[in-house]
């Protein structure tokens, strides 16, 4: 992988970690696109995931000091309540990622048919997420969180949105924008930080020159970068409601992903 290839899948992966369009999916096209190899790809795909990871914790920094002041004040408090919400919604991710994912990821990889039917499948989560009102004002009560963490567990398929699931189901169960958008970002943290940390366990790189370093340093800089643009604009996005343009788009990707197949 070179600099250029890093460069272009770095910001591949950090605009479409956010967005309702399936990074995974995306990532999938890319490395198939430029004929980069699975082997050598597993550290940058570690490093872009922990860039993503401190994106969100860079949009969210306020959210996030607040929980944790809560949850060391040793009370029954809404920061309580919150991080409890959020370890329900896990459970599902953690079951299928430790008994399922290395079987997903080996049917999945480098199949574009298989990718762009999940892109279809995603358009159909983000269509149907369009049709609901604007005016909803629950909250997120912990079935739901469940719920969402199950439709965050869906996502291990490439082509599965894990922000368009998430939001989509929230918006589904009739809870409101703004509190949809902030769960489903913060409830993937501890999911992906867990995920990148086997998966590091299981690199190998080859220390030669160091040359290698460059590509994957661009990779990890123009993630954050991307990733921290997109959350942003994810947010102001599910507020207004326009997630239909996302299931159009994962619908023409999906069907071109077939087609090429």
């Amino acid at each position: 992988m070179n600099t250029l290839e890093a460069i272009i899948l770095g910001i591949v992966q950090g605009l479409t970690e956010f967005l309702p369009i399936s990074s995974s999916g995306h990532l999938e096209i890319g490395k198939v696109l430029l004929g980069t190899e699975v082997e050598e790809s597993l550290g940058f795909t570690v490093l872009v995931h922990f860039a993503t990871v401190l994106s969100t914790i860079t949009v969210f920094r306020k959210d996030i000091l607040e929980l944790f002041k809560g949850l060391f004040a040793f009370t029954w408090n809404e920061s309580t309540r919150y991080t409890l919400k959020i370890l329900l919604s896990m459970i599902p991710v953690l079951v299928v990622g430790l008994f399922f994912e290395d079987r997903v990821e080996t049917m999945f990889s480098g199949n574009l048919l298989l990718v762009g039917i999940a892109l279809l499948v995603t358009a159909a989560f983000l269509f149907l997420s369009s049709r609901i009102k604007k005016n909803m004002t629950k909250k997120i009560p912990f079935g739901d969180a469940f719920i969402m963490g199950l439709a965050q567990a869906l996502a291990v398929i490439p082509g599965i949105s894990r922000s368009g699931s998430t939001i989509a189901t929230g918006l589904l169960l009739k809870n409101e924008r703004g509190s949809v958008a902030r769960f489903s970002f913060l409830m993937v943290l501890l999911p992906i930080i867990g995920a990148a940390l086997l998966r590091l366990l299981a690199w190998k790189p080859s220390l030669g020159s160091g040359t290698e370093m460059i590509p994957l340093l661009a990779g990890f800089l123009t993630a954050y970068v991307s990733g921290v643009i997109a959350c942003r604009w994810m947010i102001r996005i599910v507020k207004k409601g326009n997630l239909i343009w996302f299931a159009l788009y994962c619908l023409a990707i999906g069907t071109v992903s077939i087609i090429f197949s």
